[in-house]
């Protein structure tokens, strides 16, 4: 089930009714459960005994570290191993196992080697990675005694598999969902007015920006089989840019309102990152619950940049290489999180050296620092958008100009559209760097408000008939 789906707004609309009647609290959050499970069975159903599982081998694991607690380091360790190879070993085979095993066979044939496996069907089941890594998080701060075991089953399982955040993120934390389980919620008249009006903001960002907007434009690109020339080149990733922002920012965003329609709270997962002056900055603002959650379980437990200098930039790179793996089974993806981690450590290296810490403070230095941090990040976005390093290396040849006999690939009134919608995504950015969302509304005579939400839903039910699934879907 998708939030850009009828089916989903007749979900959401009975679950919101039946959050609103007067039943017990116990109740209510067994009618989330209940609807969280049907939200994702909708997908596919047998699927959700993966879930299942991974539910409840971390429910148990979790109870056996804290109950361990007393023992020795090494015997909590082996329940927490446990819990790492059942959660990695579901990503393992189900997102990597094709991956793992193109490669063998690669490996075989340079031998000399020629190895026919049996033809293998996996489907990659949707969101796997998102909820393995939001119960891994529960059993990893158990055992760092950062919180105890959830005392109910109901508020654990409530909390793996609460549907906003189920299959795309945000990542949440033990401490960041499960209190609000406690108490009863119920959205007040303020609160349920803007959960549907962020659920709007979203869909208008997925629908119309990313889908009937700009996708065809990086479609076309990167699906281009000769030569690409300089201004198709950057254009066409450029598009991506704004569609894998506008795709995924939208996702969250629909997250984000539809929770706080139920009257609960999820973290934000995005702020304005094309607006970041430098690497480290970028990082704190796109997939901010990846990025955290990479930085506390990873990239802190290898000794973040508490040892040596060589040592900092092998652990950021070690990071930013399992982060790209992270997002599919492919070395492109490797490549586009390499690129992340070098970027992190020439800025790091830099910093060190000239002792420059913080922001430029003059407009015109600010300005600069962040269209070059936008422009290598676009660098990147080739690799995380291209299937094939050759597809990649043609479109930076094109980006740098190397492309002779390049053949025109976008026609005039893509081109307008791109450089349209980019000026004016890039630019909001900007504009609310340092700004909050709900403050520039609420200084917003309240009929304009009304006026623009009611033209964002109206283009995106005439856009609909574009839209797809959501890209992060499938990680």
């Amino acid at each position: 089930m998708v939030f850009n789906s009828l089916t989903f707004i007749v979900f959401f609309a009975v679950l919101l009714l039946l959050h609103r009647l007067p039943f017990s609290w116990t109740v209510k959050k067994v009618n989330l459960l209940i609807a969280s499970y049907i939200f994702y069975a909708a997908w596919n159903p047998p699927f959700i005994l993966l879930l299942w599982a991974s539910t409840i081998v971390d429910w148990f694991i979790a109870r056996g570290i804290y109950a361990a607690r007393d023992k020795s380091r090494a015997h909590r360790r082996a329940w927490l191993v446990i819990s790492v190879a059942v959660n990695l070993g579901f990503i393992g085979f189900f997102k990597y196992g094709g991956f793992m095993l193109h490669n063998w066979q690669a490996l075989m044939a340079s031998l000399g080697v020629e190895y026919v496996p049996p033809a293998w069907h996996i489907v990659l089941p949707v969101g796997i990675s998102f909820y393995t890594f939001v119960t891994m998080s529960y059993t990893l701060d158990v055992y760092l005694g950062r919180s105890k075991p959830i005392e109910s089953p109901l508020n654990y399982a409530l909390f793996v598999t609460f549907f906003p955040h189920l299959v795309a993120g945000p990542i949440v934390r033990p401490t960041q969902l499960v209190p609000q389980f406690y108490e009863p919620k119920q959205a007040n008249r303020d609160q349920l007015l803007w959960g549907l009006g962020l659920m709007i903001l979203g869909l208008f960002e997925k629908v119309v920006i990313a889908d009937g907007g700009l996708s065809s434009a990086a479609d076309q690109v990167f699906g281009a089989q000769g030569p690409v020339g300089f201004a198709d080149a950057w254009l066409g990733t450029l598009a991506f840019s704004g569609q894998i922002f506008c795709d995924f920012a939208g996702y969250s965003t629909i997250a984000v309102g539809a929770a706080l329609c139920l009257g609960f709270g999820l973290p934000d997962n995005f702020r304005m990152p094309y607006a970041a002056m430098g690497f480290s900055d970028f990082w704190r603002r796109w997939h901010i619950s990846l990025s955290t959650w990479l930085r506390d379980y990873l990239y802190v437990p290898l000794g973040g940049n508490r040892k040596s200098e060589l040592r900092t930039y092998a652990n950021l790179m070690t990071t930013m290489l399992l982060g790209g793996l992270w997002h599919g089974a492919n070395w492109t993806f490797v490549a586009w999180g390499g690129l992340h981690g070098l970027y992190l450590a020439v800025e790091r290296w830099i910093r060190d050296r000239t002792g420059i810490q913080g922001e430029p403070v003059h407009w015109v230095n600010r300005l600069a620092l962040g269209l070059l941090t936008y422009a290598l990040v676009n660098v990147t976005w080739v690799f995380f958008r291209a299937h094939t390093f050759g597809g990649a290396a043609r479109i930076l040849q094109g980006m740098f100009g190397f492309a002779a006999g390049a053949e025109p690939v976008l026609a005039t009134i893509y081109m307008i559209k791109v450089g349209v919608l980019i000026t004016g995504v890039v630019a909001t950015h900007w504009l609310m760097r340092e700004r909050e969302l709900e403050q520039v509304v609420s200084r917003t005579p309240w009929w304009l408000t009304g006026l623009v939400c009611a033209a964002m839903l109206f283009a995106v039910i005439v856009t609909q008939d574009s839209a797809t699934a959501f890209i992060y879907f499938q990680f």
